[in-house]
């Protein structure tokens, strides 16, 4: 349990927290938890910790995730930058809280297998006479998804002509309201083509759903869907994997990273960089086959 000494401090902190900060229910109960935890590991002497105290911490942290324990650390040096303000002490030891670096999670990954049987599903759909709206709006979907590389917000809310028969690209307000150019196939305009015939000229966007525009939780389901009947598993899919899978295969392709980071509307390079994780099989068969020296004969002993 919390000791006698840490728990007024805590209650006070945390009310700073909620009167200054405005910290939501959920957040004061994060930062009890992490206090009162590190404070029983301490036997209750948590705000009078110095640096060897708080490696003790880092060391019955070690099992935890990166994720888990950066959040702690945040927790305590924030508790403990309140001591120091409030003259509780004279000090603040949060400096030798440990301070993971956050390792950036590799996107999932769709082969070029897996986009042809999603579009081979899709091809299905549409091989009859009359093909359903319903599959006509899929294929504008996953075109557009997978062609353009659109976030999911960003291609709900598209507007009913948007896309244009005779412009290959869109301007799109992406995060932050900054805009950006993106390019935009034949195939997903002749797809938006067919399904817009469908699309009540009243209606504002090309992907509407009652008075508003198609959610994203039924997007999800959309292609969660499609991919079941695609023979992939549901979880590997999403609408975001399936920007994922523009990004990387445009990279694979060549394709250079600048203009790809500009097409994703990524603010920084380092956030388009995550994409270029190819496998070493194909760095050295890149190196074997480009390298400037591979003509060379080998010199004779």
């Amino acid at each position: 349990m919390t000791g006698l000494a840490d728990r007024p401090l805590i209650d006070r902190f945390l009310e700073m927290l909620a009167a200054e900060a405005g910290a939501a229910r959920n957040t004061l109960a994060a930062y009890r938890s992490d206090l009162s935890l590190a404070s029983e590991v301490l036997g209750g002497r948590l705000a009078e910790a110095d640096a060897a105290a708080l490696q003790t911490l880092a060391t019955e942290w070690r099992a935890l995730s990166r994720a888990t324990v950066a959040r702690k650390a945040a927790s305590l040096r924030r508790f403990f930058a309140f001591l120091h303000e409030e003259g509780h002490r004279a000090d603040d030891p949060g400096v030798a809280l440990p301070r993971p670096g956050a390792a950036r999670p590799l996107p999932k990954i769709l082969s070029h297998a897996d986009i042809d049987r999603l579009f081979a599903a899709i091809a299905e759909r549409l091989a009859v006479e009359r093909p359903l709206p319903g599959d006509l709006r899929l294929a504008a979907i996953v075109e557009l998804l997978y062609g353009s590389g659109l976030r999911a917000t960003e291609l709900v809310s598209l507007p009913r002509n948007a896309v244009a028969p005779d412009r290959p690209y869109l301007i799109l307000a992406g995060k932050g309201g900054k805009e950006r150019l993106v390019p935009i196939s034949d195939r997903a305009r002749a797809a938006v083509a067919a399904w817009r015939v469908h699309v009540p000229v009243a209606k504002p966007f090309l992907f509407p759903s009652g008075a508003r525009h198609l959610t994203r939780i039924r997007l999800y389901q959309l292609v969660k869907e499609l991919a079941a009947a695609a023979g992939i598993p549901p979880d590997r899919v999403s609408p975001h994997v399936l920007r994922h899978a523009f990004a990387t295969h445009l990279l694979a392709g060549g394709a250079d990273l600048r203009a790809l980071q500009t097409m994703l509307g990524h603010a920084d390079i380092a956030t388009t960089e995550i994409y270029t994780h190819v496998d070493a099989g194909r760095l050295v068969e890149l190196v074997n086959a480009r390298h400037p020296l591979v003509d060379l004969a080998p010199r004779q002993p």
